[in-house]
């Protein structure tokens, strides 16, 4: 029998307010998904007149998240998955890719979004594998003490954080580096954190201006976040970890699937990742 988590049933919000663009109803705009709303669209449209290829920047970084988690489910023995800010569900969700190499595989969901939350009930039922915590991703304590993730995340055993597309939405008085030293000094020894964040380009003044305009559509819309971090910025973000190669590098160049046949949208030098490992 499929376990029912009450902690997400009670933290469900009853009223999902449509005047206000939410994170995951952009995203899913920006990937071409239906789960949105008016003003989700509106964020979206705003940016694609600033570059008319901003869809491409939400693909970058899911990409860059199915190639990670299926680099974490076949190389590194790593089975626990606790997926920050996991958004709404499209094609290729990491339980899904890292379960079809890792049967064992357990991923933990957190997002506490009405809308992602009332999909979680449905993760929930998918397999008893795949779980869901109503936490805010930017209070670390508040998901490392959530019962859902203790009772299914071993934290004497490596843990694969992944915070991915997040970030950039940390808008609090909190330094991002130092909500995830939080995350990180929680984490047992031989954890992964995989991390993706808009990136503004100290040293090419065209594409720092392209992410300068893109940060200002984000931040000057219903949605209200969305920032271009320099890389020094991005790096503190992996506190005492050791980066696996090639480092911190544009999401579309870490480990892609193949020769690049065509030639990179502008707005794919805008976002970074990297995966760290703890020693």
């Amino acid at each position: 029998m499929t376990e029912v988590n009450p902690l997400v049933e009670s933290a469900t919000p009853v009223h999902i307010d449509t005047s206000k663009a939410s994170i995951a109803r952009v995203y899913d705009a920006f990937l071409g998904g239906k789960d949105n709303y008016e003003v989700d669209r509106g964020v979206f449209e705003d940016v694609k007149r600033v570059t008319p290829e901003a869809a491409d920047l939400a693909w970058d970084n899911r990409e860059f998240l199915i190639r990670v988690t299926r680099f974490v489910a076949n190389q590194t023995g790593v089975s626990q998955f606790l997926d920050c800010g996991s958004g709404l569900p499209t094609a290729e969700n990491t339980h899904q890719v890292a379960q079809r190499l890792n049967p064992a595989a357990r991923v933990v969901y957190v997002d506490n979004d009405p809308v992602v939350l009332a999909h979680g009930r449905a993760l929930l039922e998918e397999n008893e594998q795949t779980h869901f915590s109503a936490t805010d991703i930017f209070e670390p304590r508040q998901v490392l003490e959530d019962p859902v993730v203790n009772r299914h995340l071993d934290f004497s055993e490596p843990i694969a954080l992944f915070q991915i597309g997040t970030m950039h939405h940390h808008v609090g008085d909190r330094d991002p580096g130092e909500v995830m030293r939080e995350y990180v000094e929680a984490l047992p020894s031989g954890s992964l954190v995989a991390l993706s964040h808009f990136y503004a380009p100290e040293d090419d003044g065209y594409y720092s201006g392209l992410a300068r305009r893109m940060e200002q559509s984000f931040t000057n819309s219903p949605m209200g976040t969305g920032l271009f971090r320099s890389r020094r910025q991005i790096e503190a973000m992996f506190p005492g970890l050791e980066l696996i190669e090639p480092g911190l590098v544009l999401c579309c160049d870490w480990w892609p699937d193949g020769p690049r046949l065509r030639k990179q949208p502008e707005v794919s030098n805008c976002i970074v990742g990297a995966v760290g490992r703890k020693p």
